[in-house]
């Protein structure tokens, strides 16, 4: 589904990330995976190469809260591939404090992270892609961007912002033939959730009508969908992949 297509996926290197780049590289894509360190960098891409020596996938570790540093990363992809083709924004924070523990620095870090690191990702590649005359944007929204959540509140109101940028961007970046859309993951399996006790995640369970948490590779595949011919007249839209459970 993606054959000669080049990618890039920032938050790559584990959970919902990793299974994008491997969805990606199973359907033919050529991809370039942004994590925070050389260290897990190079984690995910032994890891995936031993899976696959054939996959051509490789990796970098701009700082995504400096424009300096992304801008430079991605003109390197670029440069090697003449093209990008996919950029992949799923890089970011959780969070579940109380609004009593918030400083004015940890909300604007987590608004840093979430929202302005995916600008400093956009700002480059809209160029290139620009050259190019198209290409493809996907941002990792949240269930909670529609529903809230009961503490952690610089969370959803970053992915609301994240769904705002998608919306503007994909009509202001149609008439260049750049599509824009976003997933907007439930409670999936992460290391994060496979590590609760059952007595935390039964009850999570119940609340989804489909009784179940997602897999990564759950959302892998509405990425690997929105990035493919398959979505070629599909813009501006925030799929969820919840479960139902928003509702």
């Amino acid at each position: 589904m993606l054959k000669g297509k080049i990618a890039v996926v920032t938050g790559g290197t584990r959970g919902i990330g990793y299974s994008v780049v491997k969805k990606f590289l199973e359907n033919g894509a050529k991809v370039v995976l942004f994590g925070s360190r050389a260290e897990t960098v190079e984690k995910a891409l032994a890891s995936l190469h031993a899976e696959n020596a054939e996959w051509e996938v490789s990796g970098d570790y701009p700082n995504l809260k400096d424009g300096k540093s992304v801008e430079e990363a991605i003109e390197k992809v670029k440069e090697r591939y003449g093209k990008i083709d996919i950029l992949v924004n799923n890089a970011g924070v959780s969070d579940s404090k109380k609004i009593e523990d918030y400083t004015s620095e940890y909300f604007a870090n987590i608004m840093q992270l979430n929202v302005n690191a995916i600008m400093n990702a956009v700002m480059p590649v809209v160029k290139v892609m620009r050259e190019q005359g198209g290409g493809c944007i996907l941002n990792t929204s949240s269930m909670v961007s529609i529903c809230g959540q009961p503490s952690g509140v610089a969370y959803p109101t970053s992915k609301s912002a994240v769904n705002g940028l998608t919306w503007s961007l994909a009509r202001e970046l149609g008439p260049s033939g750049i599509r824009v859309n976003a997933v907007a993951p439930g409670i999936t399996r992460t290391d994060m959730v496979a590590a609760l006790p059952e007595k935390m995640i039964q009850p999570l369970i119940n609340a989804i009508p489909l009784r179940r948490v997602g897999e990564p590779e759950d959302i892998a595949n509405a990425f690997l969908f929105l990035a493919s011919d398959m979505a070629s007249y599909v813009t501006g839209e925030i799929l969820s992949v919840d479960g139902a459970m928003r509702s």
